[in-house]
């Protein structure tokens, strides 16, 4: 049986992002992957962790799926407090040995100490921001798309030595939300994604 980590990155503002949408991203994740035979296991980032169950939880799985609203274009401060936290203590044994690079082989480049070959991960995103500033290269994001602006937390995965997943991301949902027809072009991302 296949394995997902599934990860809800979101921290709450009252009155302006209470989660709602992320949390009901990680349910449909849930509720889909275990469908098809996933065995899965959350983390929601807001009501704390374990640093040492987090990293058990990152040997046990074969995909780690972080769902994150965009906050400042980035993740909230509670994600990149735990990346900093459990990604920083996965040295050695679980996520990464090193740099990749040593002196007596020089061939090896950095970015190629990661322990987790052959496991994948995806990220899905939720912005107010509409999907034409991050295509139209005379919008905001110049387009860039949103693997551009996200690469940063690609490469961490990339570091560790995992392969990407398509990224899927939710628009506009302060100023013209539609849930609907959000989940269901998340269900058809699960659906190519995850039944290749």
């Amino acid at each position: 049986m296949k394995k997902v980590l599934l990860i809800n990155a979101h921290q709450r503002y009252e009155g302006f992002a209470e989660g709602k949408l992320n949390q009901t991203l990680i349910d449909n994740a849930k509720n889909f992957l275990s469908g098809i035979g996933y065995e899965t296991k959350t983390t929601i980032v807001e009501n704390g962790y374990d640093i040492a169950e987090e990293l058990d939880k990152y040997k046990w799985t074969d995909v780690v799926f972080v769902q994150t609203p965009v906050y400042w274009m980035s993740v909230p401060y509670l994600f990149k407090k735990y990346i900093d936290e459990v990604y920083t203590a996965g040295v050695g044994e679980v996520l990464w040995k090193d740099d990749g690079r040593t002196r007596s082989d020089l061939s090896k480049k950095y970015g190629s100490g990661g322990l987790m070959q052959g496991k994948k991960y995806m990220i899905s995103t939720t912005w107010n921001a509409p999907h034409e500033a991050f295509e139209d290269p005379n919008q905001f994001f110049e387009g860039k798309g949103i693997d551009g602006v996200f690469m940063w937390l690609h490469k961490n995965y990339q570091f560790f030595g995992m392969a990407p997943l398509p990224t899927f991301s939710c628009h506009d949902v302060l100023k013209n939300a539609d849930v609907e027809n959000d989940l269901k072009r998340f269900k058809q991302h699960l659906n190519s994604a995850f039944n290749t």
